[in-house]
């Protein structure tokens, strides 16, 4: 939903290159210096602070117009990018670099950048966790975890390297209200009793069975839904992706080149439409848990649900993400760290051999606490 923000959505412009942001006293590229409002020069230290217009909102689109005419309704922008050849992942470049490693799978690339037309992002969350505070989730995260390989946290911070980017997002709203109707059951219990020979004698139990009383229902709920989330990136594990689900959205400032300084920015592989498939999924499974908790009783049997959908709005934003990806043994690992919260998602390799001693030691323990019970009878 929009709210008011501290500037206003630029108009199209060209990508973001350190060039764009000389500093005023050595000549040194700037970039933007997380948790800050100011884009810094780290050979002399610096700072210009990204100016500020009051009273502007973050505009969201009319989601039926931009699925229609997407080119010319939403604000565009043209993008120079390189699309890794191993796992397809489209991101900016800087231009005087002429190779690197792809920060989502380490394979190399070499810098043959196109030019792409785009939707331009509304609104973006500023990194607020620099490097080494990212460093230092990542250590911590491969600390934490259970039966890793002895070498795996000296090898994964050694070959871990970390690469800022910016990852694309859609926002969807919509106003609905559901008609349904179905049935509530009621539990109730009915007594029973069982006969049966116990020990040579004929004993009588007295037990209950669970019955449901069904009863026609109906009715209608409604639910706003702001800012539903949906990744656009296709080149991330999604199940990771989903995960980083603690964003602060209240942290959205209008899209503007200076954030993105020194950060890649990767642009959208799922459209706004694909987005929006993914979305209303997740919406209707709301509802759905809306008419239940309506309907009420003990259980409840759905039979059909009307909903009119009504202001439905989008925005593409930009969010903040740490990545790592490293080679072990062979395989690629992908690690993913909220630029804004440090929260860690990501892939690990097991130890065979620590889970095979753990086993036996487990299955050794419980053999001496059986044998001690048995030894006290």
């Amino acid at each position: 939903m929009a709210e008011p923000r501290g500037d206003a959505a630029p108009e199209a412009r060209a990508p973001v290159t350190g060039e764009q942001f000389p500093c005023g006293q050595c000549g040194a590229k700037l970039r933007f210096k997380p948790g800050s409002d100011s884009i810094r020069c780290d050979y002399c230290g610096h700072e210009n602070p990204i100016p500020k217009r009051p009273w502007t909102q973050i505009e969201e689109q009319d989601l039926d117009q931009g699925l229609e005419k997407i080119e010319s309704t939403a604000a565009t922008e043209e993008k120079r990018t390189v699309k890794c050849q191993s796992c397809a992942a489209e991101f900016t470049f800087d231009p005087h670099v002429h190779a690197a490693t792809c920060p989502f799978c380490t394979s190399p690339v070499v810098a043959e950048t196109h030019t792409v037309r785009v939707i331009q992002p509304a609104a973006l969350v500023p990194f607020e966790l620099d490097d080494k505070g990212a460093q230092g989730a990542f250590r911590k995260w491969l600390g934490a975890l259970w039966f890793a390989p002895n070498d795996l946290k000296k090898f994964a911070v050694t070959e871990g390297k970390l690469a800022g980017m910016y990852v694309p997002y859609w926002t969807y709203d919509a106003q609905t209200y559901s008609a349904y109707d179905g049935e509530r059951g009621d539990a109730y219990y009915v007594p029973y009793t069982v006969t049966k020979t116990v020990d040579g004698k004929t004993v009588t139990e007295t037990h209950q069975r669970r019955e449901i009383r069904w009863s026609y229902v109906s009715g209608n709920v409604e639910r706003f839904f702001d800012d539903m989330l949906v990744v656009a990136s296709k080149s991330l594990p999604k199940k990771y992706a989903d995960r980083l689900d603690t964003w602060r959205l209240s942290s959205l400032q209008p899209y503007r080149e200076e954030y993105i300084a020194g950060f890649r920015s990767e642009v959208y592989q799922v459209t706004l439409k694909e987005g929006f498939v993914e979305a209303k999924g997740r919406m209707e499974d709301q509802i759905r848990s809306d008419v239940r908790s309506d309907i009420g009783g003990d259980e409840q049997r759905i039979h059909n649900i009307s909903t009119q959908w009504q202001d439905l709005r989008f925005k593409h934003i930009l969010l903040p993400v740490w990545l790592a990806a490293y080679r072990y043994r062979g395989k690629v690992y992908q690690i993913l760290i909220n630029g804004q919260t440090g929260e860690v998602e990501g892939a690990r390799p097991y130890s065979w051999i620590k889970i095979a001693l753990a086993s036996v030691a487990a299955a050794i323990v419980i053999g001496v606490v059986i044998w001690l019970v048995g030894k006290g009878r």
